[in-house]
């Protein structure tokens, strides 16, 4: 069928190079089919007339000069079409648009060449599908002077996101962008247009399921392949940049973050920092870089992104024009956004890089940012560099790429195409009963690394009380759980020094019934070994130990059946038998403060049903005490605010138990 679909275009469509700078045309019923993984070039401009078709499952190269121009027309060929259906970018199999398998595959187009004003003034449909955010849809928009009201429409009608958008802040309707330089989310009125090609957008997801998008489309346009949205407006040029400068730096957090921003909303209940929390979880405010130099951007492009490199000097001839060396890393896939007491917002369940000193990336590395998909680049410091183009002008045209994984190390830059010591990197896993992902975490080592707690920059990320698996912050000595910090923090990303850390363990826990295997996956230097292949260049393997006892190699893309809730990793596999290298079960239960309230709370494992609560002041005397809890929100404890210590204790109906020390 795609073959006749082929012939019948050709007949309709006209090759010439006429005085307008146009070199391919597709006039009124034809069509040019761009089928999955082919590549069409075109060294020119291109135009479609009146219901002409670019049918664009795979990739579509324009590339022209001043002179060139990519357009849509109206059937006489006298003005412009505005109202799209001409230029599809497809999403081939959208039914699997989240599968972590065998995701789909979708249309890609990259200009190059051409102006903005003047010659790019094609409309361009993009089908538009992927796991709901929560309360906000993170989401780029890359087209060029788009009116933010073009988005609000009902269900059936193409172009819109079948829901009416407002500028009432806090509906859940509205439409804000993110502020790198003051750290807040601003209202964008629906009167609007886009304002630059990289602005960050958080969309009100109310009676928004961006993962069930209708099944109905009008008569008259071709049908996708199954349930889509499909947005549409003019495509950016290419040369975009932005300098990676000042971002925080000017604003005032306050005391455990309690200040307001200039929507009067406490920054407490919104900011957000991975990478600097577990540097004093206790006040991660008073960390100096907490919230800071943390740039988040839209991809500007109908292509990927490849980010694998942006921290690298580079050994090929072509490059993508970055060597962030101060970068720290990077969060994209922002998992689960929550709307939290107060009316902020928190994501769960983010995908994140950090970088080794050699910035050498670790955690969910390979990273590819798909079309309309929006990121987080975080820096170590704000050093004034600019305008080093290569450490502090974030350049976004070297990093388009139409494959779906990262350019292999060495290979110059081309979009259809190891620094420092070796970084060894093993990722869990945790599949539900039918193979998809829950949870995933890292256990990285290399020889520069932090064995346990550490108040400096390193590769490790936290997670939230309600992921559903990690590991704890190892006893650097020992191995096992620094019980020091097991009720303040766990992690997502953990790393520790390859030798002094030889063949000790890192306790992983596993948090309610839902996990029913793990995977494995090995990486050296962020690049995966062979299936089946168990050790790096230096001979030595990862290794897990069951619930059981029993310690065993891990092997590349292995799958095991969930045992138990409790199991340790090495590096390594150590002849010594350690008193500490046996699993505890840590509680997601903490004792945390709020500052939209200004006072601590419990806040309870998930797993917990009630709880009874004690307080003691530092004599002993019981100062608070109340039964039987309901474990199912927040527990606050009323303390006189008079800069004294106490210890709080939180016994389960299971008779777990968790202690903290907080000062009022």
């Amino acid at each position: 069928m795609k073959k006749n679909l082929l012939a019948v275009a050709l007949l309709a469509i006209g090759y010439f190079v006429p005085a307008q700078n146009v070199l391919v045309n597709v006039n009124p019923g034809g069509t040019f089919y761009v089928g999955e993984n082919a590549l069409v070039y075109n060294g020119g401009g291109v135009q479609t007339k009146g219901n002409g078709i670019y049918d664009i499952h795979g990739n579509m190269m324009i590339v022209g000069g001043t002179n060139d121009v990519f357009r849509t027309q109206n059937a006489a060929g006298t003005g412009p079409k505005t109202d799209g259906g001409n230029i599809i970018l497809r999403l081939n199999n959208p039914a699997n648009h989240s599968s972590p398998t065998a995701p789909s595959t979708y249309g890609q187009l990259y200009i190059n060449g051409l102006p903005q004003t003047g010659g790019i003034t094609a409309v361009v449909d993009k089908e538009y599908r992927t796991a709901k955010h929560g309360t906000y849809q993170q989401i780029a928009l890359p087209f060029f002077n788009k009116t933010i009201s073009s988005l609000s429409g009902s269900a059936s009608t193409i172009g819109t996101l079948g829901k009416t958008f407002t500028n009432v802040r806090y509906s859940k309707n509205e439409v804000l962008t993110w502020n790198n330089t003051t750290v807040v989310s601003d209202n964008l009125s629906v009167a609007s247009v886009t304002p630059k090609s990289t602005t960050y957008y958080m969309l009100g997801s109310k009676d928004l399921d961006t993962g069930t998008p209708p099944a109905s489309m009008p008569a008259n346009y071709p049908a996708p392949a199954g349930s889509v949205y499909t947005l549409r407006g003019v495509p950016f040029a290419n040369g975009v940049q932005e300098p990676l400068q000042n971002a925080g730096a000017g604003v005032s957090f306050g005391p455990q973050g309690t200040y307001n921003n200039s929507y009067g909303e406490k920054y407490n209940t919104y900011t957000e920092d991975q990478f600097d929390y577990a540097l004093n979880p206790s006040d991660p405010f008073s960390v100096p870089t907490f919230g800071r130099n943390m740039y988040q951007f839209g991809n500007p492009y109908l292509t990927n992104l490849d980010l694998g490199m942006i921290g690298l000097v580079e050994t090929g001839a072509v490059t993508d024009n970055n060597n962030i060396t101060s970068i720290q890393g990077v969060r994209y896939d922002p998992g689960s956004v929550v709307t939290i007491s107060g009316g902020g917002t928190k994501s769960v369940g983010a995908k994140i890089v950090t970088y080794t000193p050699a910035n050498t990336p670790v955690g969910d590395v390979g990273v590819m940012i798909k079309p309309m998909q929006t990121f987080v680049i975080k820096l170590k410091n704000n050093n004034a560099t600019l305008p080093t183009p290569a450490d502090r002008l974030f350049s976004f045209d070297n990093l388009r790429r139409f494959k779906y994984t990262p350019r292999p190390s060495g290979t110059s830059y081309g979009v259809n195409n190891k620094a420092g010591s070796s970084v060894k990197q093993l990722g869990v896993i945790g599949l539900n009963e039918n193979g998809e992902e829950l949870a995933r975490t890292y256990f990285v080592v290399y020889p520069d690394a932090t064995s346990g707690h550490t108040s400096q920059s390193n590769t490790q990320t936290i997670l939230g009380s309600t992921d559903q698996m990690g590991t704890f912050e190892e006893d650097a000595v020992a191995g096992g759980v620094d019980t020091n910090f097991a009720n303040l923090y766990w992690l997502y990303i953990n790393e520790a020094n390859e030798t002094d850390f030889f063949g000790k363990a890192v306790s992983m826990n596993l948090y309610g019934n839902d996990i029913k295997s793990l995977k494995f996956e090995l990486r050296e230097n962020a690049e995966l070994l062979d299936d089946g292949a168990s050790e790096m260049s230096t001979g030595i393997g990862f290794y897990y130990k069951t619930p059981a006892g029993q310690k065993t190699e891990i092997a590349q893309n292995q799958i095991i059946p969930v045992s138990g809730d409790q199991y340790n990793l090495y590096y390594g596999k150590s002849a010594t038998v350690l008193g500490t290298d046996g699993n505890v079960k840590i509680s997601r239960t903490r004792v945390v403060y709020n500052g939209y309230i200004n006072n601590f709370v419990v806040r309870f494992d998930p797993q917990w049903q009630k709880a009874d609560i004690s307080v003691y002041d530092m004599s002993g005397k019981l100062i608070l005490s109340e039964a039987n809890v309901l474990a199912d929100k927040d527990y606050v404890i009323n303390l006189s605010k008079s800069n004294s210590a106490y210890v709080v204790t939180a016994v389960s109906e299971k008779g777990e138990k968790v202690s903290a020390k907080i000062i009022r």
